[in-house]
């Protein structure tokens, strides 16, 4: 069975920086394609990025293009967003997902066929 789990929520101040982590198990993952998507309380739930599992192709929201960085390391099975320079309004539930297929990108969360539990990032002004 696929299982995503999250790792490395917190609370930093604005500016700060934070690394999430996503460990995926149960299968190969060459063909698919991995996506961050955040929802704060009373929002619906929005993409973030996304890699494809090789890394050659990678997608940004505008609202985190120049601070964010997603990432893979294939050896470890993780995948990995670096967020920089945090803002209140990044506050929200991070979740890691999966959906097979590396092209064209899709931002929809219905698409995706694989979730973790998410992760708590809390960004203080």
């Amino acid at each position: 069975q696929v299982q995503l789990v999250e790792a490395g929520g917190g609370l930093v101040q604005a500016g700060g920086s934070l690394r999430l982590s996503c460990a995926a198990s149960g299968r190969t993952f060459s063909m698919y394609t991995l996506a961050w998507f955040r929802q704060a309380p009373g929002k619906e739930r929005e993409f973030v990025a996304a890699i494809v599992w090789n890394g050659i192709n990678r997608d940004y929201a505008d609202s985190v293009k120049g601070r964010f960085t997603i990432s893979v390391d294939n050896a470890k099975n993780t995948a990995y967003l670096q967020m920089n320079s945090l803002k209140p309004e990044d506050t929200a539930v991070y979740y890691c997902a999966l959906r097979p297929g590396l092209r064209p990108f899709t931002r929809a969360t219905t698409s995706f066929d694989y979730w973790g539990h998410g992760t708590q990032v809390t960004s203080s002004s």
